[in-house]
């Protein structure tokens, strides 16, 4: 699998070190970045009686937000989906509108 080689630390610092990411992990996660800005770009915002906000995302069931702010309702928003994600991956589930590609050989070899 090819690899893509990023230089980390300070520049001209001596302390710079190159790190290896195989690109399909690359992939996965420009891919899932995408899906998260997509469906955020989605998400409906309520302001309500009690002066908090609401937000949820349509088709997306159990992933809403609740806080004093809007701005705070956006992050928690973007919390809560990514843990949803992260939960349908950890338990083998599908998660709709997004696919993980991965090199099942390579997954064997560390296994």
């Amino acid at each position: 699998m090819p690899k893509a080689i990023f230089l980390i630390g300070p520049p001209g610092s001596g302390k710079e070190r190159a790190i290896e990411i195989s690109l399909e992990i690359l992939y996965n996660v420009f891919m899932l970045t995408d899906f998260i800005n997509k469906n955020l770009k989605k998400a409906k915002y309520k302001l309500l009686r009690d002066g908090t906000y609401f937000a949820e995302i349509p088709g997306i069931k159990g992933v809403w937000a609740n806080a004093k702010n809007l701005e705070d309702c956006r992050k928690e928003l973007q919390e809560v989906l990514e843990g949803w994600i992260l939960l349908k991956i950890k338990e083998g589930e599908r998660v709709p509108g997004f696919e993980m590609k991965f090199d099942r050989r390579s997954m064997a070899r560390h296994a």
